[in-house]
């Protein structure tokens, strides 16, 4: 199964068992329908304006397909996900009971933490052991790191505040990883330059594979132990890409950059904004798919997985976690 990714406006509806999808251009014209197969079709990412209608939309849910939509300035503003089929009353009750603890929200947001900071750790290493000199920053987060361990919390909010510190450290080194732009400040509303571009735009789809993920397990995505819950947003779905962003989002844009696979031209500055032309986001999506596609050998497994399904994993072991069958261990890059 795969995904697809719509940047075209056009209209999808369904035919016998498969999605149509026709182009329109802005004059109203047609272009040459698309079909797919609906047993091919995992998730839609919708960038484009799409016209649907309620027939589609049954037909994807009981397909279990589920649909992500982008607007023009790249936002993430929502989701179709279909009726949850691994619903679990026991799960529920038990992800409700640790995010009612502080004790053990506390833990389990520090795991979280842990694990991002440490895969954050292993990019500046990497790229400092091929003459890009990010040691400040790497002494500055194993400091914070050190303090995450060691020191007593008595709220989420406590640790949040460290790991923005974490985070912001960490940023500083992207001015001397990449090649030919600078990031200057972590800005996302709007983003100010070509790095913030591609941090938003690519932190946005590791949000959503997530959300994905998550939905193939019994865990529900609206009760989250790092980010506050909050109404209409999936918030474990942030929990969770906060350790595979460094992995996925931010190796992959070092790569694209300094091999010039996205250049200057990629960009469109507006209105004090950067935002990823068609073209850019063509080949970060391109790129996104290949990259979860790679496989590892897994440690613990022994047999090799993709990167997508090491998402699936975390989700298993927090519901582990949950369940009082293992304890938590965050996910952390050994390669």
């Amino acid at each position: 199964m795969k995904s697809y990714y719509l940047f075209n406006a056009g209209r999808m509806s369904r035919k016998d068992n498969t999605l149509k999808f026709t182009p329109v251009d802005e004059a109203g014209n047609e272009g040459q329908p698309k079909y797919l197969p609906i047993e091919d079709v995992e998730n839609l990412y919708v960038f484009g304006s799409l016209e649907a209608n309620s027939s589609l939309f049954n037909f994807l849910g009981k397909s279990n397909v589920s649909l992500h939509f982008f607007d023009y300035y790249e936002h993430y503003t929502g989701s179709f996900m279909p009726k949850e089929y691994l619903l679990s009353g026991k799960m529920h009750i038990a992800q409700t009971k640790n995010y009612l603890s502080s004790k053990k929200r506390i833990l389990i947001a520090q795991k979280l933490i842990e694990g991002a900071g440490y895969n954050m750790l292993k990019n500046l290493r990497y790229y400092t052991n091929r003459a890009k000199d990010a040691s400040e920053q790497i002494e500055k987060i194993e400091g914070y790191l050190e303090t995450l361990s060691s020191s007593t919390f008595t709220s989420v909010a406590e640790m949040m505040g460290l790991e923005g510190n974490i985070r912001q450290t960490y940023y500083e080194a992207f001015d001397i990883i990449i090649n030919d732009f600078e990031m200057g400040n972590r800005t996302k509303q709007p983003p100010s330059n070509e790095i913030n571009a591609l941090i938003s735009f690519g932190n946005m789809v590791c949000y959503t594979l997530c959300l994905d993920q998550i939905y193939h397990t019994q865990l529900n995505p609206t009760i989250s132990f790092l980010h506050e819950p909050g109404e209409r947003r999936y918030s474990l779905a942030l929990d969770l890409a906060e350790i595979f962003k460094p992995i996925l989002v931010d190796r992959l844009i070092f790569t694209l950059l300094n091999k010039k696979q996205i250049q200057a031209k990629d960009f469109d500055f507006r209105l004090n904004s950067c935002l990823l032309k068609e073209s850019g986001k063509k080949t970060f999506m391109k790129a996104w798919d290949e990259r979860l596609k790679e496989t590892i050998k897994h440690r613990t497994l022994n047999k090799h997985v993709s990167y997508k399904y090491l998402v699936r994993l975390e989700c298993y072991k927090l519901a582990k976690h949950l369940l009082k069958i293992d304890d938590y261990k965050p996910f952390k890059i050994w390669w």
